[in-house]
């Protein structure tokens, strides 16, 4: 099994924050015994910077803590939401929130639900998403080889999930979706896969905003109990739901940073009911091993 490198944003804030730590842990001792040499001042002026240094990780940490919570709610917090959430005071929340707007990390959400991650992380995003797309390829290309069907990746970004990679299947009657194509979260099986993953409220949030955008008066009572079922077994359908005549199968993961992904594989109608016992198998193995290459 390939080693995996773990870069999601929230890592890379907590790693650049061990490494200072570490400078200030190394560099401390050689501080002070210039210091003594030198009547003390050079001392007071390894002190205040260990002290600079220290409150900066500390800054660094919250700031993290604040961009994991935003990041586990796809439709935004306030501030208070966000301080009990992380016990720091309301002020604190406000200044840092405030310069991670300013840098583009966080935005202030358009319908006036809060705030929610902004769009300077996608670079970060788009590093880690060519990682997940690097090791997840072998697992897509093992699903073809046993089910013959397609098998694709994607990721929940926002309000729908984004195709990240696919292989095609062996049939001569296959479906195919283009990198980068956008697909709900209520008629889809990644969809569905993922919002069985979320919160409860958070998941209601997102399936009544898609809803309401579509003009859809859906069913949320059975939706609902469609998501405890996939959260029990393991895998959710789509049966000719999201496209006339297209059936699939998918379930969800999170990646190293905790962001949603959902492998699924689609296929015609017409086959589902002769080879669902097949891709459900093959599908269940996949989650354990991707499961486990996650934790490693």
């Amino acid at each position: 099994m390939m080693q995996v490198h773990r870069i999601a944003v929230n890592k890379k804030i907590t790693m650049r924050a061990d490494c200072i730590a570490l400078r200030c842990r190394r560099f401390a001792p050689m501080l002070g015994a210039i210091g003594k040499g030198n009547g003390g001042r050079r001392t007071d002026m390894a002190e205040n910077e260990g002290k600079n240094d220290r409150s900066g990780i500390q800054v660094l940490s919250r700031a993290a803590a604040i961009l994991r919570i935003l990041r586990d709610s796809q439709s935004g917090m306030s501030l208070g939401q966000i301080a009990s959430k992380t016990g720091l005071p309301r002020s604190t929340v406000q200044r840092i929130t405030a310069a991670l707007v300013d840098e583009g990390f966080v935005l202030n959400a358009p319908d006036g639900r809060g705030l929610r991650l902004g769009p300077e992380l996608s670079a970060f995003a788009g590093a880690a998403q060519y990682n997940v797309v690097e090791y997840c390829r072998l697992f897509l290309t093992e699903l073809t080889q046993k089910t013959g069907e397609t098998a694709d990746l994607s990721v929940m970004r926002g309000v729908g999930m984004t195709f990240l990679d696919q292989v095609p299947g062996t049939h001569r009657l296959t479906t195919l979706s283009k990198v980068d194509e956008v697909f709900p979260l209520t008629t889809t099986a990644n969809g569905r896969s993922c919002l069985a993953e979320l919160p409860r409220q958070e998941a209601i949030d997102l399936i009544e905003a898609e809803w309401a955008r579509n003009g859809i008066n859906g069913d949320l009572a059975a939706l609902l109990a469609k998501l405890d079922t996939i959260g029990k077994v393991g895998l959710a359908y789509d049966l000719d739901e999201h496209s006339a005549g297209i059936s699939a199968i998918g379930f969800a993961f999170r990646d190293w940073g905790g962001t949603l992904h959902a492998i699924s594989v689609p296929l015609p109608s017409t086959r589902f009911q002769e080879v669902k016992a097949t891709v459900e198998a093959a599908l269940l193995v996949t989650r354990r091993d991707v499961t486990n290459l996650i934790a490693q």
